[in-house]
């Protein structure tokens, strides 16, 4: 049976900014369902950032069990991160979602699997998704060789993955973490 699946998220940390940006695509086998879903929020308290990539109803799921270790953990994003990833491998329905999360706040970024995978990148830069690649190589490029924001490569990362993945589209969703936002 085909899937509903929801793709490319890409996360930036450049210098006081974080950006998480996903495209607006859900897809089942070969067709476009929606054009304009929302992968990226903002969640406790606005101080963390979240997106997912994979099958839509399981990534709901898993924004739920987040914001409640979150919750659980006062917002500590390593501890939240760590124990939803012992959650979601070990527990017999959790183990069966198709996703992905890319976590943040102004400090790390998590990549959070179903495999137990809570992977923090060398580089301020991680992406899921099927146009996922694309995103982080036009990403890397444009935070190495560029004086662009956080969120301006965010966007400008998505806009050329959306060119040329067929599972991404360039209908981008971006939140934003910076120190203005404590001013």
């Amino acid at each position: 049976m085909e899937q509903i699946k929801a793709t490319t998220i890409l996360c930036v940390k450049k210098n006081d900014e974080v950006s998480i940006s996903g495209d607006g695509q859900v897809s089942f086998g070969d067709s476009i369902l929606k054009s304009s879903a929302k992968k990226v929020r903002k969640v406790y308290k606005n101080q963390i950032l979240a997106g997912f990539a994979g099958a839509t109803a399981d990534a709901i799921t898993l924004f739920d069990k987040f914001e409640s270790k979150l919750e659980e953990f006062k917002g500590n994003l390593r501890r939240s991160s760590v124990e939803l990833a012992k959650e979601w491998r070990t527990d017999r329905v959790l183990r069966r979602l198709e996703a992905m999360m890319i976590v943040a706040d102004r400090n790390e970024i998590f990549l959070i699997s179903g495999s137990g995978d809570v992977i923090e990148p060398d580089i301020p830069i991680c992406a899921v998704g099927s146009g996922g690649f694309f995103a982080f190589s036009a990403a890397k490029a444009l935070f190495k060789f560029s004086d662009l924001k956080a969120s301006e490569i965010t966007k400008e990362s998505l806009k050329i993955a959306s060119e040329v993945c067929i599972y991404t589209n360039d209908s981008i969703s971006t939140e934003v973490l910076s120190s203005e936002d404590n001013a």
